[in-house]
């Protein structure tokens, strides 16, 4: 540890925000924005659009003005004069090994290291655990930006073949290759327009999903239709794939394949969205095997974990909203028949694998993890003991595997990698990340709060120990609340900045998410929606009246269905902010569903399409909501150029909207990023230079002069 860091902990003092609240007030001119007159009809109601030409993203005009919003943008930021000191600060926290849990192919063990300023993390392989390890794949090589990046889809059974993807730009299109792991060579095989996919491996190929090729000029911004499953014969051109599955009648759904791990069932997933799916089988010994149905229709969620003979395990929400796992005789399918291995529990049942011939579960109790490892039939229940309170991942091993790998990670701490003897049910450090970081002079808390409707809504507190509570705090709160997607604790070292600062992170657990089962994801979609602002709301307001800190200090973040929260939340209770950082956020809810796969959150959030959903989406819209003569928060969107999960339209429409309402002094910014996508393979190099901008940003509009040590 450097003397440094031990100074910044003994000297508090020094180590906090000096309170100068000398704020960045100069009122700017903003890019002049066409308006066009374009008015749609919403069940009898007229609603502008005057902003529909940003949607082209495409169009000249449109990266004109993409070009004078980042001119604006880059130029306000670079007169803080903390910025460069930022990013440095940044760089040094950041600037160590990180590595991914290992995976066992055969005799190989194969994961990823960045040294740590690496813009892309380098695929290794070595033999078993202290063999020497080798360069895999370097997606450095591939691009001089880092703006390409890779990802390992699966392993042929034999494990000498690799199925891995290729992005660029961060997109969500993929093309996905294949190597020789023993030659480590690339063969001939090339499939292109793949979307959301794994990639499930028998003796000869694999099965894999993709779309038709795009129209031209429509590639990230174009609805995807028609999802389709096909067959991949290794060496075999893409145009002879065999198509296993298609529905012509339904051109948005999504269609997976996955195989059980003794290639005796084919498994198709079907789904119209993010929530709820259907899922048919193939008996693969059968002379002429056909799609039968496991379950049917999209109110639930049914998920094989594997096979036990002709019997199927499954993870599942029906009659169990927390999950359970139940024995499934494919043939005989009523639930009443089904047997019950691991009955639902009070606590989330987050997921569920087998190794070694055991069952694995792992729960969420109050947004942190449990793990059992059990018999196939459900007895004989084991904890797993971690070493603390925070997220696990991994549990998951071939029937002949002996151990297996998994990760544990806190608020405070980089990832703990373990090796799991099934056998003993005893762990060993198998591997640690080293970071300049004393852990010790920060404290995590857990505090629960009432939401509007008196729910009770748990939050993470994370800051320095002894830090005094005068309201004076610079305080970034975080939330996500959708598709229930739980978050859990997780180390950041973005993060350490605010908090060497006196700075305080906070991280909800918002209605929407899956927290508490699927009853706590129910209580904050569609309609009920309102209800994921309420808690964001009410976990703002806990931190102000507890003195953590004041709406001077208050930042918000979110993205993607969190950039919506945030959206929402600053439109609707500005006073409590000073900054809102919407990032790659769902702000147009009339028209989301127009674009690359939006179709699919239809479940999640409705549509403008039916006059019941339009009346509730039409109320808390981001992009409809904005207000003449109010003090908003000093806000800076973030989108990119190449987001194809949420395209950037929503974020250009926003941004246009509030500058051209907003009538106060507070800069309304829009950062958009060139070469990159939603987020997933953004190199390390973009990454530290927005955080970089989001924290010079937030001091300089809380008016305070952040504490920076000469690195």
């Amino acid at each position: 540890m450097r003397k440094i860091l031990f100074l910044s902990v003994l000297m508090a003092v020094f180590t906090s925000c000096e309170d100068k609240k000398q704020t960045m007030t100069e009122k700017l001119n903003y890019p002049e924005t066409r308006k066009d007159s374009i008015v749609d009809n919403y069940h009898g109601e007229s609603v502008s659009d005057p902003y529909r030409w940003l949607e082209f993203d495409t169009a000249a005009d449109v990266e004109a003005w993409v070009k004078a919003q980042n001119e604006l943008t880059f130029g306000y930021l670079g007169k803080i004069s903390s910025r460069d000191r930022i990013r440095a600060r940044i760089e040094e926290f950041y600037n160590y090994p990180k590595y991914s849990l290992p995976s066992k192919v055969g005799k190989y063990l194969i994961y990823t290291k960045n040294d740590g300023l690496q813009n892309q993390s380098v695929y290794y392989i070595q033999e078993g655990d202290s063999g020497t390890a080798q360069v895999l794949l370097d997606p450095n090589a591939f691009s001089k930006d880092g703006t390409v990046s890779i990802s390992i889809l699966g392993y042929s059974k034999d494990k000498r073949y690799m199925a891995y993807t290729r992005s660029e730009a961060g997109s969500d299109w993929r093309v996905i290759k294949v190597m020789d792991l023993d030659s480590r060579t690339d063969l001939k095989d090339e499939l292109k327009w793949v979307k959301f996919s794994g990639a499930a491996w028998d003796k000869q190929g694999f099965y894999y999903s993709c779309y038709d090729a795009p129209a031209q000029g429509k590639e990230y911004s174009g609805r995807n239709e028609f999802h389709k499953v096909y067959y991949h014969k290794l060496g075999d051109p893409q145009e002879n794939d065999r198509l296993v599955y298609e529905d012509r009648k339904n051109a948005l759904r999504y269609h997976s394949a996955g195989l059980t791990e003794d290639l005796r069932f084919l498994l198709l997933y079907v789904s119209e969205g993010t929530d709820g799916y259907e899922v048919h089988y193939q008996d693969l010994q059968e002379k002429k095997p056909s799609f039968k149905p496991l379950f049917t229709g999209f109110a639930s969620k049914s998920s094989v974990i594997e096979n036990v003979g002709d019997q199927f395990l499954v993870l599942t929400n029906i009659n169990a909203p927390n999950y359970k796992v139940v024995q499934v005789d494919p043939k005989n399918n009523s639930p009443e028949k089904w047997q019950e291995i691991v009955p639902q529990k009070s606590e989330y049942l987050e997921g569920a694998n087998t190794a070694g011939g055991k069952l694995f579960t792992i729960y969420l109790k109050d947004a942190t993890n449990r793990v059992y490892m059990q018999n196939l039939d459900g007895s004989s229940p084991q904890e797993v003991k971690l070493p603390g309170l925070g997220t696990a991942y991994g549990f998951s091993a071939e029937k002949e595997d002996k151990d297996l790998y998994y990760a544990f990670v806190s608020f405070l701490n980089p990832s703990l990698h373990y090796t799991f003897s099934i056998a003993s049910g005893s762990s060993t450090l198998f591997r640690k990340s080293e970071i300049n970081f004393d852990a010790e002079a920060y404290e995590v808390k857990q505090e629960f709060f009432n939401s509007k409707d008196g729910t009770k809504v748990p939050m993470f507190i994370v800051h320095k120990k002894g830090l005094k509570m005068d309201g004076k705090n610079p305080t970034l709160l975080y939330g996500y609340g959708g598709f229930n997607i739980s978050l859990s604790p997780f180390f950041d070292p973005m993060n350490i900045v605010l908090l060497e600062n006196g700075g305080i992170y906070a991280l909800a657990n918002l209605r929407g998410g899956g927290e508490y089962g699927e009853d706590w994801h129910k209580a904050g979609m569609l309609e009920k929606k309102q209800n994921v602002f309420d808690d964001f709301i009410a976990a703002a307001e806990h931190l102000i009246n507890k003195k953590y800190t004041s709406p001077d200090y208050l930042a918000i973040e979110g993205g993607s269905n969190g950039g919506l929260l945030v959206g929402a939340c600053m439109l609707q209770r500005p006073e409590l902010y000073r900054v809102a950082f919407p990032q790659v956020g769902v702000l147009d809810m009339l028209r989301f569903h127009k674009f690359t796969v939006g179709w699919g959150w239809i479940p999640e959030y409705g549509s403008s399409d039916t006059a019941e959903h339009y009346t509730f989406l039409k109320k808390y819209s981001p992009l409809h909501n904005i207000k003449p003569d109010v003090e908003y928060p000093s806000t800076m969107i973030f989108t990119a150029d190449h987001d194809d999960r949420v395209v950037p339209a929503h974020s250009f429409k926003f941004a246009a909207q509030l500058q051209a309402t907003y009538s106060g002094s507070r800069p309304m910014l829009i950062r958009i990023q060139t070469q990159a996508g939603h987020g997933a393979g953004k190199p390390t190099s973009m990454i530290i230079q927005e955080d970089a901008d989001k924290w010079a940003f937030m001091f300089a509009e809380m008016g305070l002069e952040p504490y920076l040590p000469k690195p």
